[in-house]
């Protein structure tokens, strides 16, 4: 099956599972408090629908066009501006005649569901697999700079440790690149000094300038021969797999940024170079540089648990009894939370240039692995989730965020705004949503055709 369509078909699939979740939210309260729900859709139903079928008062459906869902509450001004109902007396079934209180739990709900939901399937997550990870601490010497212009405009480079941002320490060394692009400042160890550093502020925007150079910062890797190439100058010279480069010349060296350097200014010259075999045993040979900088041979062969082994850096590996994976959901639910806040403070604030890196549909899917990959999945979908909860509750008229604030006024002033208000209200929130919409999938258009 094609990647892309294996991502096609997990972005369907957990858009439309969160989508009836939420609506769920919005449709449970409201039968709690007797309010008449007349539609229940998944995606929206623009003339007709692929599906629907009436069930005592409400009709369940289908719509054809996948931009999200809706329940259709009478008496409610909604996103299918279907007034004509307000024009009669409020009857006792209608949204508009429930009491405020009432009226606020019904339009939470949908939200509320949503966080709920992410951090069940947190919590799942713990309790199924744990979390492997490698401590940011325990990296022996630094990470590694792979993209220098990156780093020089983080002010960081091989060989130094970001131990915290924003005075929070980084625990899993994954973590380090998303707590950057969301945060300030950062507290780097170089050569054993440890000194704060200003996050550039539009750092976003310069990576967002070549994505393919995002993971700029990684593991430093010993110099560990895997086999000689065929064809290459140094053919015959007796390396065997495994071997681990540690001297050339008189030059003790322990990673492969280490070597490259050295190679370099040896370019046609012969030199010396001292191997630690698989057995522990050392062996000293002559090997010869080419014109690229190269001996001609190929690098690997280790795993991740083989650099923990050989003591490069720890694999922490952290398992959850069911009642440990509830708090360990919670927390990372509140963390997502917390970051995508951050992230979308940043998005308003045009010197970070983050509002680029906004995307819609094609972006969202591309969270998704090509591969089918469960935890990957559902991990993707909690974050989603967390996502849908922020964004509906925005106070923007014709989201959950914008019926909340008009409640709320409503609860402290006691004054109703009208309906012909809210109708005009609900109008000026559909175009403000339709221009998001734009905004956000010319976004992933323009990357498409000129990234």
């Amino acid at each position: 099956m094609s990647p892309i369509l294996i991502q096609v078909i997990q972005f369907f699939l957990s858009l439309s599972f969160l989508i009836v979740l939420h609506e769920l939210g919005h449709f449970i309260p409201a039968k709690l408090f007797k309010t008449r729900v007349e539609k229940f859709y998944l995606f929206f139903d623009i003339k007709f629908s692929l599906f629907k079928k009436k069930i005592g008062e409400t009709v369940y459906g289908i719509g054809w066009l996948p931009l999200g869902g809706y329940v259709k509450i009478a008496g409610m001004i909604d996103e299918s501006m279907d007034t004509e109902a307000l024009k009669e007396e409020p009857k006792e079934w209608e949204f508009r005649s429930k009491p405020a209180w009432q009226r606020l739990i019904i339009m939470l709900g949908g939200v509320t569901v949503n966080f709920i939901l992410a951090v069940i399937i947190y919590v799942g997550l713990a309790f199924a697999y744990g979390d492997e990870y490698v401590p940011a601490e325990s990296l022996k010497d630094g990470f590694l700079v792979i993209e220098k212009p990156l780093g020089d405009k983080l002010g960081v480079q091989t060989g130094d440790k970001i131990i915290a941002v924003d005075g929070k320490k980084i625990e899993a060394f994954r973590n380090t690149l998303p707590e950057i692009v969301y945060g300030e400042t950062m507290t780097v160890v170089r050569d054993g000094r440890t000194f704060e550093q200003d996050i550039p502020v539009d750092f976003i925007a310069t990576l967002s300038e070549d994505r393919d150079k995002v993971r700029f910062l990684t593991y430093r890797q010993p110099f560990i021969i895997k086999e000689v190439s065929k064809g290459s100058l140094n053919e015959g010279v007796d390396f065997q797999d495994l071997d681990e480069v540690i001297k050339i010349n008189d030059t003790e060296v322990s990673y492969v940024d280490e070597v490259k350097p050295i190679l370099e200014a040896n370019i046609g010259k012969e030199i010396k170079i001292t191997v630690k075999r698989e057995s522990g045993e050392l062996a000293i040979l002559n090997a010869k540089v080419s014109d690229e900088g190269t001996i001609g041979v190929a690098l690997g062969g280790l795993t991740m648990q083989d650099y923990a082994d050989r003591g490069y850096f720890e694999i922490r590996t952290q398992k959850y009894s069911f009642l440990e994976s509830i708090p360990a959901g919670i927390d990372k639910g509140v963390n997502t939370l917390n970051n995508y806040i951050k992230g979308m403070k940043k998005i308003f604030n045009p010197d970070t240039g983050a509002y680029k890196e906004v995307g819609g549909f094609a972006a969202i899917g591309g969270l998704f692995p090509d591969t089918w990959n469960w935890p990957v999945f559902w991990n993707t979908t909690a974050f989603i989730s967390i996502i849908l909860a922020f964004m509906n509750i925005l106070p923007i008229p014709a989201l959950d965020g914008g019926h909340v604030a008009f409640l709320l006024y409503e609860m402290v002033t006691g004054r109703k705004p009208s309906d012909k208000f809210l109708e005009y209200a609900q109008m000026i929130g559909f175009f403000i949503l339709i221009a998001l919409l734009l905004w956000a999938n010319g976004n992933d258009l323009y990357k498409w055709l000129f990234k």
